[in-house]
Parts: C-alpha cells; structure tokens; sequence
C-alpha cells in the first residue's frame, strides 16, 4: 500500500473525477437493483417527483464507491468499514452528469483494541458539474498501520 493510518489527518481534502455518468448505465443498475419507475424510463419518471429519469440512490453510493476506490481506498493499506455512518441523497444523479468527488478526513483514531490498526473517518461529497452537491456519505475506514506493516515484513 502506498497510505497507511499514519498519512491521514483530520481536515485532509481529496477531489476524484471528473466521471461521466450515462443513460445507459443508470437504467442497466436500475433494471437489476432498484427498477422502480423513475430509474427506468423519462416516461415512468413524468409521475414521481423526479420528473425526468434519475439514478437510483443506491447508484450514486455504487459510483460514489467506484471513485473512492479509484481515488484513494484501493492506494491505502485499508482493512474494510464497519459501516456506513450516514448517506443524503440531495439532488438525483442524472445522465450526463459530470461527477467529482470530494472526501475530507474527518477524525483519525488508533484502535485501541487493535493496535495494528487506526480509524479514518471520511465524509464524501459529490458534485454534478454545475457543483451542487448530490450526495453525501460518511465513513470510517479501518485502516492499517505503518508499523504493523513493517513488522510483517520482517523490518
């Protein structure tokens, strides 16, 4: 891993992207995971409060992922979540979006219990191209050790 608990501080700002999001795309998630109406077609969408086809929300947290992953989580010595501490959905994630996305590290703690291993708290933020943000979504990563890293190797 090129990051480990120890290169994280609280405040620190990281901004992925852009990602294009496409009609294509929303509709293929929605048909497998959440096909309701207003994911599926404009048409299905006139009745909601969408108006116009909309991403499924639990698209938006997929993408939100994929970009984390390709940003940061898959550089990190990373140890998994033990969850989601919160996610907003604010505005629907439309086709044609240009997607960016913003994480800021919010808390840092070392495990007490596992002294190999810290908390890295990050709040995620993503933004359509006009920089309204969509989404919101907060974390802590369970986050490796420099040290304990070391010790495994033998050094």
């Amino acid at each position: 891993p090129q990051f480990f608990f120890e290169d994280f501080s609280a405040g620190q700002v990281m901004e992925f992207g852009p990602r294009l999001v496409i009609r294509e795309e929303i509709i293929e998630f929605a048909s497998q995971f959440d096909p309701q109406p207003m994911h599926l077609t404009d048409e299905g969408a006139k009745a909601t409060m969408l108006g116009t086809l909309g991403a499924s929300g639990w698209h938006t947290c997929a993408v939100m992922m994929r970009m984390a992953c390709d940003g940061i989580v898959l550089k990190m010595a990373s140890m998994g979540a033990p969850g989601i501490d919160e996610v907003k959905w604010m505005k629907p994630m439309r086709p044609d979006d240009q997607l960016t996305l913003r994480i800021t590290v919010r808390e840092t703690r070392a495990s007490r219990s596992r002294p190999q291993m810290g908390f890295v708290v990050l709040f995620q933020e993503l933004f359509n191209q006009r920089r309204e943000c969509i989404a919101t979504l907060q974390t802590p990563l369970m986050v490796g050790r420099r040290s304990a890293a070391t010790a495994q190797a033998g050094g």
